[in-house]
C-alpha cells in the first residue's frame, strides 16, 4: 500500500533507528521510508518515521528542537561514553555533592555552547565514521563544534546518579555531557539512560509502541496514527491559492501573491479545496514552491 504521512514511533532500548526503519518498511510496503534525528540503541522516546512524500519533510524537522531525559552515572568512564563501551577509569565519586554537579554544569548553559562530539558518532572525518575509525583502533579527535542547549535542569539526584532534562538543537550529544560532567568531577561518568521526550511536535508521551504499530499494520488499521504532512509545518505562516494560483504552483512555477512575505519566509499552500499543496519560499517578489506534495497516480 501507499503511505504519505508520519509515524510518531515509540523506540525502545535495543534496535538501531536503521532497524525500526526497516521494520516499518518491511510492514507498509511502501520503499520511501526515513527518519530525521538518530537514537543509539540504548536510547528510547519518540521517534518520527517518514512515510512516502512525507520523506520529502525531514530537512525541516531537523531545524527543530530536542528535549532529553537523561541519567548520568558518577564514578565510572568508558570509551564510548554511555554503558555500551568498555570501562576505561572508574573512580570515586562518593564525595560529590549536588552543589559540584550543578557548578560544573553550569558550562552547557547559555545558548550557544562549544562541545566535543564523543569518539564513537556517525560524524565523518576524511569520508570514514567515526565509530568505524574508533573501532579500528584508530585514534581522530574532532574539534569543538557549536551547538544550542535552550534549558537544562537537574530533576533528580540520587548519588552517584544524576537525572537532567535538557532541550538542545541539531548536533548535540547527551554523551559528551555524561563524560565532560564527569571528568570536570574528577571521578568519571557515562549515560547511563537516555529518553528523547520531545522532537519538534513529537512526544514521547503520545509515541506509539512498536507491538502496537505491528497490529495497526496488520489489520490494515494505520490511520489513526498516520500524521498528515503538514503536521511539522504549524509554525509556517498558511496561504491559500485559487484555482489559477494552484495550477501555477503544481507546473513548480514562481508567482505574485496578494500576501507579500519576508525575504526567505516561508509559507504552507493549500488549494482552494484545503488540500496541502506545498512549501513556499518569498525571494524576489515572488513565491516559489520549495517542496511539492501532489496526489499519487
Amino acid at each position: 500500500m501507499s503511505v504519505d504521512g508520519i509515524l510518531n514511533v515509540f523506540k525502545p532500548v535495543g534496535p538501531s533507528s536503521f532497524q525500526v526503519v526497516a521494520i516499518i518498511r518491511r510492514w507498509s510496503g511502501e520503499k520511501k521510508v526515513g527518519h530525521a534525528g538518530t537514537l543509539d540503541p540504548q536510547a528510547s522516546g519518540t521517534f518520527p518515521v517518514f512515510l512516502g512524500q512525507a520523506t520529502k519533510l525531514m530537512p525541516y524537522i531537523l531545524e527543530t528542537s530536542k528535549s532529553y531525559r537523561a541519567v548520568i552515572e558518577l564514578g565510572l568512564a568508558t570509551d564510548t561514553y554511555d554503558g555500551e563501551g568498555k570501562v576505561t577509569r572508574r573512580g570515586d565519586a562518593s564525595a560529590v555533592t549536588l552543589e559540584q554537579v550543578e557548578t560544573a554544569l553550569r558550562a552547557f548553559k547559555g545558548g550557544s555552547v562549544w562541545q566535543k562530539p564523543p569518539p564513537f558518532s556517525a560524524i565523518k572525518k576524511d569520508g570514514q565514521r567515526m565509530y568505524k575509525l574508533a573501532r579500528a583502533g584508530i585514534a581522530v579527535e574532532l574539534a569543538p563544534r557549536q551547538v544550542e542547549v535552550m534549558g537544562l535542569e537537574i530533576t533528580r539526584w540520587q548519588p552517584p546518579l544524576v537525572t537532567i532534562d535538557l532541550e538542545c538543537g541539531r548536533g548535540f550529544y547527551l554523551r559528551s555531557v555524561a563524560h565532560d560532567l564527569g571528568e570536570a568531577l574528577g571521578c568519571g561518568g557515562y549515560l547511563k539512560e537516555l529518553v528523547r521526550t520531545k522532537y519538534g511536535i513529537f512526544t514521547a508521551d503520545t509515541a506509539v509502541a512498536m507491538p502496537r504499530l505491528e497490529e495497526a499494520f496488520t489489520a490494515g488499521e494505520l490511520s489513526p496514527f498516520i500524521l498528515p504532512l503538514d503536521s511539522v509545518l504549524s509554525g509556517l505562516r498558511s496561504l491559500e491559492m485559487n484555482e489559477v494560483e494552484t495550477r501555477i504552483v503544481r507546473n513548480g512555477r514562481p508567482l505574485p501573491l496578494r500576501a507579500r512575505g519576508e525575504v526567505g519566509e516561508r509559507a504552507r499552500a493549500y488549494t482552494p479545496e484545503g488540500r496541502f499543496l506545498g512549501i513556499l519560499r518569498f525571494k524576489g517578489q515572488f513565491w516559489h514552491p520549495e517542496r511539492l506534495f501532489l496526489p499519487r497516480t
